[in-house]
């Protein structure tokens, strides 16, 4: 108890200096919101992974996803890496970067209102953000409270205080920076972290290939009759499984607290360092959470199986489970881990909301008059306001049926992503995409995902069959947004031309290099 009780004051110790230590940089809302658009490729590759990966993954969905796939669910992992990171940086990483600085935009929902001429369409998605983040901020306190309660004995209650007063101090005095930098020594600790959790786990069951063959001997009629499904290729239900990798992976690249990371990245090459550190941090951590779920129902003796086949005490309840017996110390480590890769991305999604809401709801809209001291003032307000009720709401829930974590990501992630992963991608490549577009993507995959989340609830009497599921809805607003907006595009009114050509004009300008860096046309 002593070794973890120090580890956490020196963690705590660090995060809230280096938060008074940026204080420098959040003097106004360039600096608060972005860094100052000048953060180097290590922070923010470090900033996109951090962002990415938190309790909802390690205790959430490793859980879920390692029971019901086994070790095939490891492929969420790689997608996550692949699709999530490699190619999210590729594609979006310096379009996005020059764009948003071009048209002075700190925000995706200032940059539809610019790429786009429409203000009332900033103001829709400044609303859908504010309100789909909170259950994503709700669930993070979840997966990280469990973890406490085993390793401390700490009620679920101050597990939440702790966290949201420390990450809204640090938060708000140092913002994006504090962020950056605290989430740079977070993410080398998830790093250490989750590479000495899994050669503990798997060395209490024989090692990798013990625990594999222990894998293959477990058989569930309630999910195959094939043997050996659990270390399977593609695990009992590859369909799903793909819909769990779309959702989580291409996901991504319509959440405003992932692409903001692209804004603030300070050079051309950085972001080239910046794809590479981010794919093998996804890669080492993403992986192996998922690696490591996939060895949960090893531990269906310390768990417990329910009649309907799920774990007792819920999906969340197993990797805690798998980890309980493991020495003081690794656990203290775990402690660490997790409770880092939770305020990195609550860090980040109360930072999105609150500058989203201040400068593309209130500024020039509720408040005529708001000059940079108070929109500081009013984003730090706003932090406080999103922190205690995404607190609140986490309370609430775990004494409610639907208190596991990876529901309540599911719903946040699908609502987002599938409303602004099109109209933000088509936007930087597609001259032609239509404002009408953008309008009946976002509508639609809000309502979709709200009539989701209320059936599951039992608020409506709807059967969605296999898009019952969050994940799978999500998945499938993701890709219908990819198909119709370029088909509604084609068939609404065209797209102003004076703003689409200064839009893309950016893309376009003329700049000198060295010789070393370009050859001279013969």
């Amino acid at each position: 108890m002593a070794i973890k009780i120090i580890l956490l004051v020196v963690f705590f110790g660090i995060m809230l200096t280096i938060g008074f230590l940026t204080r420098k940089n959040a003097t106004d809302v360039s600096g608060f919101v972005l860094g100052g658009r000048s953060v180097g490729p290590w922070l923010t590759a470090f900033a996109y992974g951090t962002s990415y990966f938190s309790a909802v993954i390690f205790v959430g969905y490793a859980g879920q996803f390692g029971w019901k796939f086994g070790i095939s669910s490891t492929w969420v992992g790689i997608g996550n890496a692949l699709l999530g990171s490699l190619l999210a940086w590729v594609v979006l990483g310096r379009r996005t970067r020059i764009m948003t600085q071009h048209l002075h935009s700190a925000t995706m929902p200032d940059f539809f209102a610019r790429r786009f001429g429409s203000e009332s369409l900033k103001i829709v998605a400044s609303i859908v953000i504010f309100i789909f983040l909170i259950p994503y901020t709700a669930s993070l306190y979840n997966g990280l409270s469990r973890l406490f309660e085993m390793a401390f004995g700490i009620p679920y209650f101050w597990c939440v205080l702790v966290m949201s007063v420390l990450t809204a101090v640090y938060v708000i005095a140092g913002g994006y920076m504090a962020t950056a930098i605290n989430d740079f020594i977070q993410g080398l600790i998830m790093l250490v972290g989750i590479v000495a959790v899994i050669a503990a786990v798997l060395g209490k069951n024989g090692g990798f290939l013990g625990s594999l063959n222990g894998l293959a001997s477990i058989t569930d009629e309630r999910v195959s009759s094939a043997p050996g499904v659990f270390n399977s290729f593609f695990g009992p239900d590859p369909l799903s499984l793909l819909g769990v990798v779309l959702l989580t992976s291409l996901g991504t690249w319509g959440l405003p607290q992932m692409v903001g990371k692209f804004y603030a990245i300070k050079s051309e090459g950085d972001i080239h360092k910046g794809t590479i550190i981010s794919t093998v941090f996804a890669i080492i951590v993403a992986g192996g959470c998922y690696f490591l779920g996939g060895f949960g129902r090893l531990f269906s003796d310390v768990i417990g199986v329910a009649e309907n086949g799920n774990p007792v005490g819920g999906f969340d309840a197993v990797i805690p489970a798998m980890l309980s017996g493991l020495p003081d110390l690794l656990i203290a480590v775990v402690i660490i881990l997790v409770l880092s890769a939770s305020m990195s991305t609550l860090s980040s999604l109360v930072l999105t909301s609150s500058s989203t809401v201040t400068l593309d709801l209130l500024k020039g809209h509720v408040i005529k008059d708001l000059n940079e001291k108070k929109q500081l003032l009013i984003m730090r307000s706003l932090i406080v306001v999103f922190i205690v009720i995404s607190a609140v709401i986490a309370i609430v829930q775990v004494s409610s049926p639907v208190a596991f974590i990876a529901q309540a990501m599911g719903v946040s992630w699908g609502a987002m992503a599938g409303a602004f992963l099109a109209p933000f991608l088509y936007g930087l490549y597609w001259k032609k995409t239509s404002r009408a577009a953008c309008w009946i993507n976002i509508l639609f995959s809000c309502i979709f995902m709200t009539v989701d989340m209320l059936s599951n609830l039992g608020v409506l009497s709807v059967n969605l069959g296999l898009l019952q599921s969050p994940i799978n809805a999500g998945a499938f607003c993701m890709i219908i947004g990819l198909v119709c907006v370029p088909l509604i595009s084609l068939v609404t009114p065209k797209p102003d031309s004076r703003i689409v050509e200064n839009a893309f004009s950016c893309y376009e300008k003329k700049v000198l290099v060295r010789q070393t860096s370009a050859l001279e046309d013969e």
